[in-house]
């Protein structure tokens, strides 16, 4: 029996016995947490390696005080655009009489400029900067260098997370590699060196890495088909949920340490799941345990208060794993055909831009000049949920590819309105940016769509798999943005704008899938755009 027949089998037994009842709910619910949890420990990074505000501590004026900008202050160290400097000094005159009392001009030599040994914080905030002295603008790089380890943790661990579910189970890898990736952050916390707190930063990432896509598959593979672009939708705002605790814990908090201490904890908790959540029916299927998936079934239907009889569960059969082998072999295949070679390298750069735009837009929140550093995270994160849940409703009325294309332009004409909106005006840029976020936010939802719907049936999950794949480079480089900011504050925002407006023309040449048949073929994929346009002519 083939992988699609055993999709209907099972789909006609849920829509028989509840294809959204209690037991659904009940798993759906579950499963979502760990989801949450992935999301958050996932952006910490954010929080615990921020930057921060200080300035030079001066030893003969600080004595009595750690005020961030008494009057002194400005006899002392250099200003730009009126914010004090980092970490440059003027020269104290040692020879200048009451100079602990005054502070006065006249101690210090501003014709001689020199580096801090010693810094004052303008908040009780604790990152990783003095943990391990990563102050000034020559470590940032160190700095924003978390994030990309983070990413690349997280792009190793797909690879081998996938494996690793279809051989032992969408469940042990969810909980298991949030457990190790608990640890892990833990760990992390007692590292002596900057080099090694990355190593702990790199596994943590790896090893949690498969968490979304095993808990997504776990709620929405459970319930009917008609339920599951609502539990998508959800299960996909989960991500935004995340977030938002991560923002709330490190605004509560304020130490890189107790963030890591709260989020990593909860984890552990995960284990019950063991005992409390079915694994995947399609799963145990596949893999001949069709005994469990019978348990599964029947406790599902028990608990929806409906009757499944034996012989409806006899429909339930092994799996032929030949269609999936070939699968492999079928992507290279397909792409000795120009049409698809060109289609997936178009929809590679679109994940990328996506990845690119969205997180760079989430993690350059925190280092606006306006607003609160966590309310600006928050909100931005918030933004993601309507988000989800309008594109759905646009997809069907306006196309996968007018949309794709008009979300790009939003995100990036958002980007570039911004530049131009002086920090002064808080509520109108902070607006501006979060129609660039929740723009991004869409694209990378539609693209989704789009992408599942215009490959051939046989290498479709090859080719979702290899385009999730190229997108996070875009993650990858997305941390890397703030560093751009020290060579023209804008910049970062230009670059977004720059890929979302490239890949909004590239978005031209993708066939629209509205309405029209999956292909099964290469050649039907390769006659999508001709079919469609028949179809619009005929109607006409």
């Amino acid at each position: 029996m083939s992988t699609s027949a055993i999709d209907n089998s099972l789909d006609s037994i849920l829509v028989e016995i509840g294809d959204f009842g209690k037991y659904q709910i009940y798993v759906f619910v579950l499963v979502c947490i760990p989801v949450v949890l992935h999301s958050s420990v996932h952006v910490a990074y954010v929080f615990t390696a921020m930057d921060l505000t200080y300035r030079c501590g001066i030893p003969e004026c600080d004595q009595d005080s750690t005020d961030y900008e008494p009057p002194w202050l400005i006899n002392a160290v250099p200003y730009t655009q009126g914010i004090p400097n980092k970490c440059d000094m003027y020269l104290y005159n040692s020879t200048a009489e009451a100079a602990n009392e005054t502070c006065s001009a006249s101690d210090f030599d501003k014709n001689e400029v020199s580096r801090c040994s010693s810094f004052i914080y303008k908040t009780d905030e604790e990152s990783i900067l003095q943990e391990y002295n990563l102050q000034c603008s020559d470590n940032l790089w160190k700095l924003t260098l978390v994030g990309t380890v983070n990413s690349f943790g997280q792009f190793s661990g797909l690879l081998i997370a996938g494996m690793l579910s279809d051989r032992y189970g969408r469940r042990r890898v969810m909980v298991w590699g949030m457990v190790l990736c608990a640890i892990c952050g833990l760990i992390r916390t007692v590292m002596p060196t900057y080099e090694l707190f990355l190593l702990m930063e790199y596994l943590d990432a790896a090893f949690s890495a498969g968490t979304f896509i095993c808990g997504y598959i776990l709620g929405v593979e459970l319930v009917g088909p008609k339920n599951r672009v609502i539990t998508g939708s959800i299960a996909t705002s989960c991500n935004a949920t995340g977030f938002i605790l991560t923002s709330v814990v490190a605004w509560i908090v304020r130490s890189w340490r107790m963030i890591i201490y709260i989020l990593y904890t909860l984890p552990f908790f995960l284990i019950l799941y063991l005992w409390i959540v079915p694994e995947s029916i399609r799963w145990n299927i596949k893999k001949g345990r069709i005994d469990e998936a019978k348990v599964t079934l029947r406790k599902l239907a028990k608990v929806n208060g409906k009757e499944i009889s034996e012989r409806t569960l006899d429909k339930l059969n092994i799996v032929d794993d030949k269609q999936q082998n070939e699968s492999g072999n079928q992507f290279f295949l397909s792409l000795k055909s120009p049409v698809l070679l060109l289609r997936f390298m178009n929809a590679c750069f679109g994940w990328i831009t996506c990845a690119f735009v969205f997180y760079g837009l989430s993690i350059n929140s925190v280092t606006l000049a306006s607003g609160n550093k966590y309310m600006n995270f928050i909100l931005s994160s918030l933004v993601e949920i309507p988000a989800y849940f309008l594109c759905p409703f646009l997809l069907s009325y306006f196309g996968r590819k007018k949309s794709l294309f008009g979300f790009y332009v939003l995100a990036g004409v958002a980007c570039v309105a911004f530049i131009f909106i002086p920090s002064s005006a808080t509520e109108i840029s902070l607006t501006v940016y979060m129609i660039g976020k929740f723009g991004s936010t869409a694209t990378f939802a539609i693209i989704y769509q789009l992408t599942s719907e215009m490959f051939p049936t046989t290498t479709r999950q090859s080719y979702m798999g290899a385009c999730s794949t190229f997108g996070r480079l875009g993650v990858m480089v997305a941390p890397q943005m703030p560093l751009l900011a020290n060579i023209w504050t804008p910049l970062p925002l230009v670059c977004f704008a720059g890929f979302a407006f490239i890949a909004a023309f590239l978005t031209l040449f993708f066939p629209e899938t509205l309405n029209v048949k999956l292909p099964d073929t290469i050649e039907e994929a390769e006659n999508m755009s001709r079919s469609k346009l028949k179809q619009n002519r005929i109607r006409s």
